[in-house]
């Protein structure tokens, strides 16, 4: 889709990457509508190839208005990748199921925010189920500490941009294009999508990838949707590009695309 007929949306929320979303859109020439309210005000319903920047509660409520096609990882994606890729044992299952842990372990809801991500003492720490539904999907993770963290905006299984965005657990925020360790992140980025290596969960025509050091090795941080995800220094016109692809309209959604929608509510116009 020509770039001339898109049009960006943002969420009420003021954010850095929005601000930058939205200088890069204008640039382009792609107008740009901050939504004051979580619904899409008629008069703006039919806007020209709408896509969307948003945390996904907002994205929920407003991309039934726009007919939007979001797309993310699967759910398990991070818990099917092979042990290489990792650096440690991860497991998808319910929350009700990591309730039960007797460990610390990182849990965190794959493709949400229902409840906080980090590391648990146990499983009594977890919401109970008057806060969050006991079937809510989960990984659960060994914990490692990451030595430095890199964030990556992919499209079509290559990198447009990237940054580092954490040394030792601590903001430290860089572009890529100039991170010494800028060509191991890139050929461990590739071995992401590798065609060698058949068992490799698929990702979405556009995401985001974190990765990082463990012990001087690299392994996948998490996956992210190019949609909800802050950019730290990558570059913000790549990262357009990503959020585009990522977050448009349901009719120029392709075969390839369908199990990577997420599920959104249905509007009758």
């Amino acid at each position: 889709m020509n770039t001339s007929a898109r049009t960006l949306f943002l969420s009420p929320r003021a954010t850095a990457t929005g601000r930058a979303l939205a200088a890069a859109a204008h640039r382009r020439g792609i107008p740009v509508h901050t939504l004051r309210e979580w619904r899409v005000p008629a008069e703006l319903r039919n806007a020209p190839g709408p896509s969307l920047y948003a945390g996904p509660l907002f994205a929920d409520a407003v991309a039934g208005d726009l007919n939007l096609a979001l797309l993310e990882a699967d759910a398990d994606w991070l818990a099917r990748l092979p042990r290489d890729l990792t650096l440690r044992h991860i497991a998808f299952t319910a929350l009700a199921e990591a309730r039960r842990l007797r460990r610390p372990a990182f849990v965190k809801p794959p493709n949400d925010k229902s409840f906080p991500a980090r590391v648990y003492r146990d499983g009594s720490g977890l919401p109970g189920p008057d806060a969050v539904d006991d079937d809510v999907p989960v990984l659960v993770s060994d914990i490692v500490a990451f030595e430095v963290e890199y964030r990556l905006f992919l499209r079509d299984g290559e990198v447009l941009t990237g940054s580092r965005y954490a040394t030792d657990g601590e903001l430290d925020v860089a572009p890529l294009d100039t991170d010494p360790a800028r060509a191991e992140v890139l050929d461990f980025a590739a071995r992401l999508v590798a065609p060698g290596r058949p068992q490799l969960p698929e990702l979405p025509a556009a995401i985001v990838v974190d990765v990082g050091r463990v012990n001087g090795e690299w392994a996948v941080v998490e996956a992210n949707a190019a949609w909800a995800s802050g950019h730290y220094a990558c570059d913000e016109d790549a990262v357009l590009d990503a959020v585009l692809r990522a977050a448009a309209p349901a009719a120029t959604s392709g075969p390839r695309d369908a199990r990577f929608r997420r599920p959104v509510a249905s509007v009758v116009r």
